[in-house]
């Protein structure tokens, strides 16, 4: 089976997940830079979820491009990848509008660890139907970085009881260790192009 669904799908998907979110933020009801302090925990909520967001794409991009066809499992692991995605929306939200408050941003860190995991399941699907020697193989490596987001996520979750802020310090930290591209795939298919060309 061909990839092509599958992404057009989790691209429909992804795009409307971003439109939910843009909708949750109100418009301020004056028109100075001052009206816009009490939508600011709203505003900066939104922006760290559509990081979020925006890397589980680009690296689903960038996974798949390497990808030579998908399994009815592998739909399976995106679907489920898909589903704690749809979640982000709901639980920034929630954290947003109640003022952080450690039962919601502990629900954010276990949407964005639902979200880690599910990625881990379909890259493992994906690796399992490619094979041991595949381009993809070659491109996750030991997948060290996305093994300690995980983890990291966890942490997060556990520090959000002791202290909330110190949970939402650690899901932005992740989200930075990501936001910088994630160039294996890239390096990966240009060193095959290299001994193609050899």
């Amino acid at each position: 089976m061909t990839k092509d669904r599958l992404l057009a799908f989790s691209d429909g998907v992804i795009a409307i997940l971003i439109t939910i979110m843009v909708l949750e933020l109100d418009v301020p009801k004056g028109g100075h830079w001052s009206d816009l302090r009490d939508d600011l925990p709203v505003l900066l909520a939104y922006v760290v979820s559509f990081v979020y967001v925006g890397i589980y794409w680009t690296n689903h991009h960038h996974m798949l491009s390497i990808v030579h066809r998908v399994t009815g499992g592998a739909l399976w692991a995106n679907l489920h990848l898909l589903f704690w995605l749809s979640l982000v929306p709901f639980t920034t939200a929630w954290m947003s509008e109640n003022d952080f408050q450690a039962a919601p941003v502990a629900a954010y860190g276990i949407d964005l660890l639902g979200c880690a995991l599910a990625y881990f399941v379909l890259q493992g699907v994906l690796l399992r139907s490619e094979g041991p020697d595949s381009l993809l193989a070659r491109a996750v490596g030991a997948d060290r970085k996305g093994k300690a987001s995980s983890v990291l996520c966890a942490g997060g979750i556990a520090l959000t009881f002791v202290e909330r802020w110190l949970g939402l310090a650690v899901y932005i930290l992740v989200a930075l260790l990501w936001f910088i591209p994630d160039r294996r795939v890239e390096r990966t298919l240009a060193a095959s192009d290299e001994r193609l060309a050899d």
